[in-house]
């Protein structure tokens, strides 16, 4: 089904206009006024995209969101934001967010059973749809597209299906940025990454806490010009090397197989490689500033895309059993997450973090921890959900199987 709205998809000047001239807008209301200091900038970019979508105003699909956005915008803002990762000084948290993401795994995977038993009558196909979101709450895209391949699900359960993720994950993104300032959750978890950004002074002059945090840094043109050029050379040479790997490594069996998807995941190369500059190259890299401002505006221009496709009145009219059934793996996924959290005294950014990861994959996680200061987070988190990429498939592989898909 097609729509037409008033900015039409191949209008990309104008597309790029309301997207970044609402990002800008984003960024100065986190920093200038309290209340939305308080909602974060994040949601106020994806809020906006969500109301511009469902007002018919910008079409839920164009070139500038898919190929420019998708393709290179969010590639480009990884290595600007690891650049600052020395792993030496994170490898031990991103060996605790391992487990709790695991776990959260495990979640995703027990509550795709349990909305299978409770919709199975309501929901088409619901074993495959099962699996597809195992995957996707796992991994991501890559994994929900393999799985739907892999079961031939029929298109128009696929494009229901995308449509009632799509607004359940924005829904998600608004509740977990949301916990970190509800006081249940603040006296039942630590939050030491939350006490550091709170403990940066604003001063009398009503600042917010958002501004004193991006406070105004010296930077250079030859910054950004070695900002852009060692994330362009990074991202280039991950793409090559993901490219070889997975046209080289056989897939005969299971083994070879996921060696092959770790390998050939460019994501997962593009972080390594960015880590392993910013870690052997500590010394040279952390002279260069503007990496962390440049590739977080980068990431507000991905939290505006994030609410494009979310289209309620689709929803409505056909998901909306599909919108529950993924409800319900969400739900399971964030219960495993904080109880077993809780139990084992996780942080709360950790718990935040993990089933971000799961849910919504290494991007939005990342966008996440740099929206929220939560900086020391970003290098391992993106380790910890790339992983999922490779893992999703064979969770929702093994579901599809049991259910009989």
């Amino acid at each position: 089904m097609t729509s037409t709205t008033w900015i039409s998809a191949d209008n990309t000047w104008a597309l790029m206009a309301i997207t970044c001239g609402w990002v800008a807008f984003s960024i100065y209301a986190e920093q200038t006024w309290a209340w939305a200091s308080k909602v974060s900038g994040a949601i106020i970019a994806l809020a906006g995209a969500l109301i511009l979508t469902n007002l018919n105003i910008i079409p839920t699909n164009a070139p500038w969101f898919d190929d420019v956005i998708w393709g290179y915008v969010v590639p480009l803002a990884i290595p600007l934001l690891l650049l600052q990762c020395d792993i030496r000084k994170i490898w031990k948290e991103s060996g605790k967010l391992l487990v709790i993401f695991l776990i959260g795994s495990i979640g995703t995977t027990v509550s795709a059973m349990l909305a299978f038993h409770l919709l199975k009558n309501s929901v088409p196909d619901a074993a495959a749809v099962a699996a597809m979101m195992t995957g996707s709450y796992i991994g991501g895209g890559v994994n929900f597209a393999a799985l739907a391949g892999s079961f031939e699900i029929p298109g128009a359960t696929v494009a229901a299906t995308t449509v009632a993720d799509n607004l359940l994950m924005a829904c998600y993104f608004f509740v977990l940025i949301a916990i970190p300032s509800i006081s249940f959750f603040r006296k039942a978890f630590k939050h030491p990454h939350l006490d550091e950004v709170e403990s940066v002074g604003v001063d009398e002059a009503a600042k917010t806490q958002a501004a004193a945090y991006w406070e105004r840094k010296p930077i250079s043109l030859r910054d950004i010009a070695v900002d852009f050029a060692l994330s362009a050379i990074i991202v280039w040479v991950s793409v090559e090397i993901a490219k070889l790997f997975g046209a080289v490594i056989p897939v005969g069996n299971k083994g070879l197989e996921m060696i092959n998807g770790l390998l050939g995941n460019k994501y997962l190369i593009m972080t390594t490689i960015a880590m392993a500059v910013a870690t052997l190259g500590s010394k040279h890299v952390e002279k260069t500033a503007g990496s962390q401002e440049i590739g977080t505006y980068l990431i507000y221009l991905f939290l505006f895309v994030i609410g494009v496709p979310a289209s309620i009145g689709q929803i409505i009219n056909n998901a909306p059993w599909l919108f529950a059934f993924c409800l319900i793996m969400v739900v399971g996924n964030m219960l495993f997450c904080f109880i077993f959290g809780k139990l084992f005294k996780y942080n709360l950014e950790d718990i935040i973090l993990a089933s971000n990861a799961n849910i919504g994959g290494p991007t939005t996680a990342a966008a996440m921890a740099i929206s929220k200061g939560w900086v020391k987070l970003v290098g391992p988190i993106m380790l910890v959900g790339t992983l999922g990429y490779v893992i999703g498939t064979y969770f929702g592989t093994f579901i599809g199987q049991m259910l009989g898909a």
